[in-house]
């Protein structure tokens, strides 16, 4: 911080007492080795303006304390002083005058930003920094000059400030009203930018001349009396804005309902307004600097206010921030001077051309030798400010934190803070942890608004003054039970309807009267003017304010118009004609099941019965012979299980582990048949002819819709062609086109939204059904501009009564439905029969059960038999050889199943004659498939004679028959045993 030095009052007297005489050639008699340079000053003319002089007062403060804090340093400011009109031509002038005959090193000034604009380019020419402490327009430093530097902080760093005061208080709308001057200009586009990142948006921009009269004031101010915004953000120079604030005052804009917000650059210089002005700003809410109390600070004012009370004792003197930074301003260019210059010399400047002296033309324009050195020292400047730390970055001082204040009483009063790194803060003390809060939901505390209010105003009204609300509604010729448009016997137009009801009841509940007027959508003639698409177009034309009617969201329409949350259920159905399936259908029976669960039952049941045959061929004689007999024994096992008919026995255990699982399935299905197939020939089935609008486009079936709808617009996107799509005005219509069918000319289906759908199936539930949802949507809603406030308020209202018993009271009085008819809102219209989707799972374990029971058969079977893939190494069959050996295999009888067990001994044989050869003994098998004797080695096939020994003695003929008799009868009685 700033040093105190106590013997710093002693001099104060000394310059006042001696204004001709030079407080250099004094440090010069002290010194000699004190350089001087010259700086100039550029402020308006102190006549007119006592703020000014302040601000000079200030400067050479700050020259006086710099130096007797610094009294080692080797320079010293020479201040040289010029005054010049509010216009940039003078200060052009006074800049030139400095640069070409002062030949100062730097400029401090001017004041406005479109003087400093112009003065800038002199000291860039001229490598003469221009140092500005009071020009806040951000697009001066968009012009990237090097030799500028806005030490004034500029007004695009307090936009987010202002956005995040919107944002907490929740406005949607607000309107600019600045100055039409590039200082004015400048900050639209960051203010603009700013709160359209918190969803508020600018419907209107209010400019006022700087030379603005009062009654010009006057007539902009009431036009904006006429609009529904009440949020207004004023930017313009305090002296015109004081002259503002009295006027709305004047006109009554200054009463409850109405937002007033200022930037920095008003409640900066409040102190400096007077009473009548403050009077008028009561209310007024803004941003101002903030500026952290030191001893520094109250010691600078209260030597500022001893120094006018000395020559003027009737003016007080306040100081503002614009004060505080030209004193700092003061200090870095001492700094940097005293960085740039170290040793003296006698050419600080160079001159392109000879000039004459005292001449403020553009020839000879000198250039200066120190302006780089002073463009680095300055641009690298740092230390702790009487307004702060100051540092410079890109040209531009750091940006300062803000202060929150309402102006109550003969002030401003502070209600929070807002920092770059926190945003909104009540304090600044505080961990950024435990004071941040979000802006949207920050708490300024109690606030006393325009008027006297205590209560935040909603930031929008219906203007007294202004119109009725302007609600277009749709002409229509049927389904008049939304909206309907008459004449009474007065020749008055009267709407009615569901539609005007509901939102009759949702303004009740608004916390304001809303004053509003229904205008019919129509042509002369009184037919409807267009789609419910061109009657939203005129809420975005300005032609209507609102569209109250069966309106449905669209996303295309939401472009450019706002919808309310809906008051109706959501969706687009289909309505088709419903036939008596049991009496028009031949093949009712196969309807229980669809066609995929069919094909897959069939497929099963051939599946099962290969999988069973393969368990028992080899080991139950029921699955063997012929190759027909077989097929058809396996099929009709495995389909003879669905009524549990099949007479064959299994044997395999994995054969009956399969068919356990299955007679299961089966079981399940015949249930869900058996149940299924009476229901459909006991119950009247009323069954839609079609189900899926699919099915509509690819048999080229004519579909029908509302006259002027969406809906259009969805079947072109399904598919359909417009020679297909017939559309329609009334009901009785509808009816009888779905009657004649797209055969004879009519539709096969009707297509529109739920709510109009039931209306019609309340008409004629006799002949009709809905099918659908097939499209979705999110119903009927009420139409608004964009961002109109009125969306949020009556969308709440809306919800509010979606929620109780109001709209169902409503819905009874408006959807009356035949006594004849039944109440078929909750019922949903679809296929009866039953899919693979509801089996698949037993189909599934049916399966797996199978293929595991085939994969442990054929590793035992191989397993078993591996004798014919291992051959010995003088022989090499090929694999095809292998396989083949391997189904001759399992083509013959298990002889080691428990089902083929035979004695050995046993002869099968019977001698035909006496006369047979004594010494042979054939053996025959039963089975021309069974070779008892036979040996498969590769494809060579054995048959082997046993003779009988020639000493072994042959039974005798009756011991021969005996034996075959006694075989008879074990054969008989295996047979018996096992079927």
């Amino acid at each position: 911080m700033i040093k105190k030095h106590t013997n710093l009052h002693l001099l104060i007297p000394v310059i006042f007492l001696f204004p001709s005489c030079s407080w250099v050639s004094l440090a010069l008699a002290q010194n000699e080795t004190i350089i001087p340079v010259h700086v100039g000053v550029i402020l308006d003319n102190l006549q007119y303006s006592l703020t000014k002089d302040i601000w000079l007062s200030c400067i050479k403060m700050a020259v006086l304390d710099f130096y007797a804090t610094h009294p080692h340093y080797n320079t010293r400011l020479v201040l040289n002083t010029r005054h010049c009109k509010e216009n940039v031509v003078s200060a052009a002038a006074a800049a030139l005058d400095l640069i070409k005959n002062e030949r100062v090193e730097a400029i401090i000034g001017p004041v406005t930003s479109m003087q400093t604009s112009f003065v800038i380019n002199l000291g860039n020419q001229a490598h003469v920094p221009i140092i500005s402490f009071s020009a806040t327009s951000p697009s001066l430093t968009s012009l990237r000059i090097p030799y500028f530097f806005q030490f004034a902080q500029t007004d695009s760093s307090q936009v987010k400030a202002i956005s995040a005061i919107v944002k907490a208080f929740g406005w949607r709308q607000v309107v600019p009203i600045y100055i039409e001057t590039e200082y004015g200009e400048g900050i639209i586009p960051y203010l603009t930018d700013a709160l359209y990142e918190v969803n508020a948006r600018v419907p209107y921009r209010s400019v006022i001349p700087s030379s603005a009269t009062d009654g010009q004031i006057v007539q902009e101010l009431s036009k904006l009396m006429t609009m529904e915004t009440r949020v207004f953000i004023v930017h313009m120079t305090a002296d015109l804005s004081s002259r503002l604030f009295v006027k709305a005052k004047e006109i009554g804009m200054m009463s409850q309902g109405y937002v007033w917000l200022t930037t920095n650059e008003i409640l900066n210089r409040l102190q400096s307004q007077n009473s009548t002005v403050i009077d008028s700003m009561q209310g007024v809410l803004g941003v101002q600097t903030f500026v952290p109390l030191t001893p520094e600070l109250d010691e600078l004012k209260i030597r500022l206010k001893q120094q006018f009370h000395t020559h003027n004792p009737a003016i007080g003197a306040e100081l503002d921030v614009f004060g505080l930074w030209a004193y700092d301003a003061v200090f870095a260019v001492a700094m940097a001077i005293e960085q740039a210059i170290g040793t003296p010399t006698s050419f600080p400047f160079q001159e392109s051309n000879a000039a004459s002296i005292n001449s403020t033309d553009l020839e000879g324009f000198p250039v200066s030798q120190y302006g780089p050195k002073l463009l680095r020292a300055l641009s690298t400047a740092r230390f702790e400010g009487i307004a702060g730390h100051f540092t410079v970055f890109g040209g531009k001082r750091n940006s300062s934190n803000f202060q929150i204040v309402s102006v109550n009483g003969g002030g401003a009063r502070t209600i929070g803070f807002w920092t770059l790194k926190n945003g909104l803060v009540k304090t600044l003390n505080s961990s950024a942890g435990s004071s941040k809060i979000s802006s949207s939901k920050f708490d300024f505390g109690p606030i006393r608004w325009p008027g006297g209010s205590l209560s935040v105003p909603k930031g929008w009204e219906i203007p007294k003054k202004g119109k009725k609300l302007r609600i277009g509604v749709p002409v229509k010729v049927d389904f008049t039970e939304f909206v309907k448009v008459a004449k009474d016997k007065t020749n008055t137009t009267v709407v009615t309807g569901f539609s005007v009801d509901v939102f009759k009841a949702a303004v009740k509940l608004l916390p304001y009267a809303l004053s509003y007027e229904f205008i019919p959508f129509a042509n002369s003639d009184g037919t409807s003017a267009g789609t419910y698409n061109e009657l939203c177009y005129q809420v975005y034309l300005g032609k209507f304010d609102a569209v109250v009617g069966d309106t449905t969201i669209r996303a295309d329409r939401s472009l450019y118009v706002d919808f309310t949350m809906p008051y109706s259920e959501s969706g687009v159905a289909m309505a088709v004609p419903i036939i008596d399936f049991k009496s028009k259908h031949v093949l009712a029976f196969l309807k229980p099941w669809t066609w995929d669960l069919w094909l897959t039952i069939c497929f099963f049941f051939v599946y099962i019965g290969f999988v069973v045959w393969v368990l028992e061929h080899r080991i139950n004689k029921e699955f063997r012979g012929p190759l027909l007999h077989q097929v058809g024994t396996s099929v009709w096992f495995s389909c003879s299980t669905m009524v549990f008919a099949h007479r064959e026995r299994l044997v395999s255990n994995l054969a009956r582990f399969v068919m356990i699982i299955w007679v299961f399935v089966v079981l399940i299905l015949t249930i869900n048949y058996t149940a299924s197939l009476s229901s459909l020939y006991t119950v009247e089935q009323l069954q839609p002819t079609v189900t899926d609008i699919e099915v509509l486009v690819r048999h080229r079936d004519n579909v029908g819709y509302i006259k002027n709808s969406f809906v259009y617009d969805l079947l072109k996107q399904v598919g359909f062609d417009d020679s297909k799509l017939k559309d329609f005005e009334t009901m009785e219509e509808i009816d009888e086109a779905l009657s004649k069918g797209t055969v004879n000319g009519g539709i096969a289906a009707f297509v529109h939204g739920t709510p109009k759908m039931k209306l019609f199936l309340a008409k004629y539930c006799s002949k009709y059904t809905m099918i659908g949802p097939i499209f979705k949507t999110d119903g009927f809603a009420f139409v608004f501009p964009k961002r109109s406030p009125l969306v949020v308020d009556v969308s709440q209202a809306v919800l509010n009564m979606t929620g109780g018993d109001e709209i169902l009271n409503l819905e009874k009085e408006w959807f009356k439905k035949e006594s004849n008819c039944q109440d078929s809102s909750d019922a949903t219209v679809s296929s009866n029969s039953r899919g693979l989707g509801s089996f698949w799972v037993l189909f599934l374990i049916a399966g797996l059960a199978s293929v595991l029971a085939i994969i442990i058969f054929v590793a035992s079977f191989i397993y078993k038999h591996r004798f014919v893939l291992v051959q010995p190494a003088d022989s090499e069959p090929s694999t095809w050889r292998k396989i083949r050996a391997l189904f001759k295999i399992f083509n013959e009888k298990d002889l080691d199943s428990h089902t083929f067990k035979r004695s050995n001994r046993q002869r099968d044989a019977v001698m035909d004659s006496p006369n047979n050869f004594p010494g042979t003994l054939v053996h025959h098998n039963s089975d021309h498939t069974d070779q008892i004797n036979s040996l498969f080695i590769g494809e060579q096939q054995t048959i082997s004679i046993v003779e009988a020994p020639s000493d072994e003695l042959l039974p005798s003929p009756t011991e021969v028959v005996i034996t075959v008799q006694k075989m008879q009868r074990t054969t008989s009685n295996t047979a018996q045993e096992y079927n």
